[in-house]
């Protein structure tokens, strides 16, 4: 049996995902303890409520496709790593355009469903603001934590197709909770 057989046999996938995913969920757990302590404040304000999903969800998103497009470029060999990177580069921005572009109609569809619904409603700017603050912050965190684990499964030899969006789509729901409260911290 070849190493590569090896890597997609079943103990092989088992042997490398599992440690992995142990991991992700004692990450996970710790998104729910923290987003237990802002219990209060989303029930007070239930666009916010609305967009704790959202947030989480679309950062998620985000990382997720900056890590297919850079294990796409490792694996045709496109991607060095270096700071000058045209490509590492160049994907980093289009996530940041993305979020900055979709991150406010994000808050103003969350301002919208809660008016639909009724409640106790922030105005829309302040939502809207709020939105775009952590959607732009997630982005940039997402670029780092999709960049070091696609560079961390290259260096310990791992298919970053296996391991890297799992890792980015975890992470991201922590921050994305994290990210949000700190943005409803500083701006409500």
């Amino acid at each position: 049996m070849t190493d590569f057989d090896a890597q997609w046999s079943v103990p092989g996938i088992v042997r490398t995902m599992f440690p992995i995913l142990l991991v992700l969920t004692a990450i996970e757990l710790g998104s729910g303890l923290v987003l237990d302590t802002f219990e209060g404040t989303l029930l007070r304000y239930p666009s916010l409520l609305v967009l704790v999903p959202v947030t989480i969800g679309m950062a998620g998103n985000l990382g997720s496709v900056l890590a297919a497009r850079l294990s796409t470029a490792f694996h045709l060999g496109l991607l060095s790593f270096e700071a000058t990177d045209d490509r590492l580069a160049g994907n980093a921005l289009a996530t940041v355009g993305l979020a900055v572009t979709i991150f406010p109609l994000v808050g103003a569809g969350a301002w919208g469903v809660q008016t639909a619904l009724g409640g106790t409603a922030l105005p829309l700017p302040t939502v809207v603001l709020v939105a775009l603050l952590s959607g732009s912050l997630l982005a940039v965190l997402a670029i780092v934590v999709t960049a070091v684990t696609t560079y961390a499964a290259y260096r310990f030899g791992l298919d970053p197709d296996d391991v890297v969006i799992p890792v980015v789509t975890n992470v991201c729901d922590v921050l994305g909770v994290v990210v949000l409260f700190g943005a409803v911290r500083l701006l409500v």
